[in-house]
């Protein structure tokens, strides 16, 4: 019969269930993921590959006096370059894989795990570039509290640095210095912000242009906290695509992408266990874009 349903449709089903789940759950676990410039093609690609992304030109005016001429301009595209250096995976069977087909939340209960230990590799990846943030001179003070001048200082930098006011600014900072500005009277009181709303929901929302956010992964070596303030291109997210396993192989795979994001799901039978095991996993780099665009908050 046509519609039948076989193990070899049933298999492929499956896969595509789970891997049109994990994207947005692991979307939703990112935070300087979602903020920074994604780069992603279609393209196979493997882990140690050189990708070139490019950086827009700078260019001048010219003030044309009657009777002149345009003055042509020859600009060239910037580069950076970002290598695919990470293989990030998350593994995990389940009994009888036939049951996610009905049991939605069940695959949610084993999804979520992947998600998150995926995100959180990703998201320490983007954070741990703080080191490469040398064009801006870093504002704040090491193992002190983060205070409304140094956010100040951090706007004023960007500002000086000619980042486009039109676009939009980022604060990442630790548990510690979130805490530290939300105890800001002018950053939270009714009397001072106007809503009052960091006093009730705990979230601080915008701030000196900057959209604020607090990232229990923001780098801490010592004792010093490298908070990160920063314009979306100032690092790049590069993900590709990897091969689909040979057919008869006893895998079945499926790849997604969403939003400049892209990462494969892999199901395959684990002898060892008797079970189906499922891998999520994600090629990808990263590097500072536009070194310009970004600088260090101390705390």
């Amino acid at each position: 019969m046509a519609n039948e349903i076989t193990s070899a449709n049933a298999a492929q089903a499956i896969v595509k269930l789970v891997a049109a789940e994990v994207l947005p759950a692991l979307m939703s676990n990112l935070i300087m993921g979602q903020l920074v410039n994604r780069n992603y093609e279609s393209v196979l690609q493997k882990e140690g590959d050189v990708v070139n992304v490019p950086i827009a030109p700078a260019m001048s005016s010219n003030n044309i006096a009657e009777a002149g001429s345009v003055i042509n301009q020859n600009p060239s595209l910037g580069n950076a370059q970002v290598v695919l250096n990470t293989h990030s995976e998350a593994t995990f069977v389940i009994p009888d894989a036939t049951k996610v087909l009905a049991s939605p939340d069940l695959m949610a209960t084993y999804l979520s795990p992947a998600a998150i230990a995926l995100a959180e590799s990703i998201e320490g990846s983007l954070l741990n570039l703080y080191q490469n943030l040398t064009a801006n001179t870093a504002v704040g003070t090491g193992a002190t509290p983060l205070t409304e001048a140094t956010v100040d200082a951090a706007e004023k930098a960007l500002f000086v640095a000619k980042v486009p006011q039109s676009i939009q600014k980022h604060l990442v900072v630790g548990a510690d210095a979130y805490s530290d500005l939300r105890q800001i009277e002018r950053f939270s009181e009714v009397a001072a912000q106007g809503s009052g709303s960091p006093i009730t929901t705990g979230t601080l929302g915008k701030i000196k242009d900057f959209l604020v956010y607090r990232s229990q992964l923001v780098k801490k070596p010592s004792t010093t906290t490298y908070n990160l303030a920063f314009a979306p291109d100032a690092f790049a997210l590069v993900t590709r695509r990897m091969p689909i396993p040979l057919p008869g192989t006893g895998a079945v795979a499926e790849f997604v992408s969403l939003g400049g994001f892209g990462l494969r799901v892999v199901m395959s039978y684990a002898s060892n266990t008797l079970s189906q095991q499922f891998t999520v996993d994600v090629l990808y780099g990263c590097a500072v874009l536009r070194n310009v665009f970004g600088l260090q908050v101390l705390s």
